[in-house]
């Protein structure tokens, strides 16, 4: 796949539980299209959770090898792995881990701090926001907002960079019906408005669906790939 932004080879990973071995991930092959939104369904167990520290580069992998937007992790030193998760890779959780202290502007500025960018949202941040509908709440406290908007900011600190990738984590988890599918429908938003790529892991079929394509894993196996 020429134009993959996220290419995975012969992924392994391996922890050690007492005196067992576990196979997180045995030998995950997996392409993804630049501005693709993929969803990556399994159990508990399935190796997505690791899939996904591993894609971040959270975790190392025990063999094989991940290309994201040209650059090969296990090339990169533990200074270019952070810059790249700094710049080139966003994460949204299903905690949105916001600072109650904080503004929502003020929590979405640290991911540019940490960034070493500076100066006024962009354009294309701009528009974010108000795709987001968090455009006109900067100056709220987390505590003003309900679990969708807390989570709504949690993709704008994520993005406010313009990372290649978006690494979503069962972003729908603390939400209800209601909630879950406004914030699902604001990712494909961002995914077919500003072309992000997003990538996605959920135990939950209906959160899936709202991807373009979708990837099922067992036992650390990648089926339908």
């Amino acid at each position: 796949m020429t134009d993959a932004i996220i290419e995975i080879r012969g992924l392994r990973k391996t922890f050690r539980s007492g005196e067992v071995d576990v196979h997180a991930l045995r030998g995950v092959d997996l392409a993804v299209k630049r501005g693709e939104f993929l969803a990556v369904v399994g159990p508990s167990g399935s190796g997505k959770s690791t899939l996904f520290h591993i894609l971040g580069g959270l975790t190392p992998a025990a063999a094989g090898s991940i290309v994201i937007d040209g650059k090969d992790l296990s090339h990169l030193s533990d200074v270019e792995r952070t810059n790249l998760r700094k710049t080139a890779v966003g994460f949204v959780f299903q905690k949105y881990n916001l600072l109650p202290t904080l503004t929502v502007g003020g929590n979405i500025e640290i991911a540019r701090d940490i960034a070493n960018r500076k100066g006024p949202f962009d354009a294309q941040f701009q528009e974010v926001l108000r795709v987001l509908g968090i455009d006109g709440k900067l100056d709220r406290k987390p505590r003003q907002l309900s679990g969708g908007e807390q989570q709504r900011v949690a993709i704008a600190r994520a993005v406010v960079n313009h990372p290649s990738i978006l690494l979503a984590d069962e972003p729908t988890g603390n939400l209800d019906t209601e909630n879950s599918n406004a914030v699902l429908d604001l990712l494909r938003n961002l995914n077919r408005k500003i072309g992000q790529t997003i990538l996605m892991i959920t135990h939950n079929p209906e959160a899936a669906a709202f991807a373009d394509r979708i990837v099922r894993m067992r036992d650390g196996h990648l089926e339908d790939a």
